[in-house]
C-alpha cells in the first residue's frame, strides 16, 4: 500500500494576505479553499492561489512545519516563496 505524502502549503489570497495549512491531498484542499469550504479565513478572501508547498512523510512533520511557517513574518514568508520558485515545487 502506497502512503500519501503530507503537505504544508502557503496560499496567496485575493486581498494579498497569506494562509498556511497542511493536507494530504493538495489538489482537493486547494479546490475546497476556492469553493469556500476549507477555512473561515480564506472563505472571504477568494480566489486563492497556491504559491508554496513542501512534502513530508508524516502528518506530524507537516503540522510541525505549518506551525513554524505561521510564526514567520510576512517578509520571511515572501522570502520562502522566492527561494522555492528558484527550485522545485510551485
Amino acid at each position: 500500500m502506497e502512503e500519501k505524502a503530507n503537505y504544508t502549503y502557503l496560499l496567496r489570497c485575493a486581498d494579498d494576505s497569506y494562509y498556511c495549512g497542511w493536507t494530504n491531498d493538495i489538489d482537493r484542499r486547494l479546490a475546497a479553499h476556492n469553493a469556500g469550504t476549507a477555512s473561515k479565513y480564506t472563505r472571504s478572501r477568494r480566489p486563492v492561489e497556491l504559491v508554496y508547498y513542501e512534502a513530508f512523510a508524516t502528518k506530524q512533520e507537516a503540522m510541525s512545519r505549518e506551525y513554524h511557517i505561521k510564526r514567520l513574518s510576512r517578509e520571511e514568508k515572501l522570502e520562502l516563496i522566492r527561494q522555492k520558485k528558484g527550485g522545485e515545487g510551485v
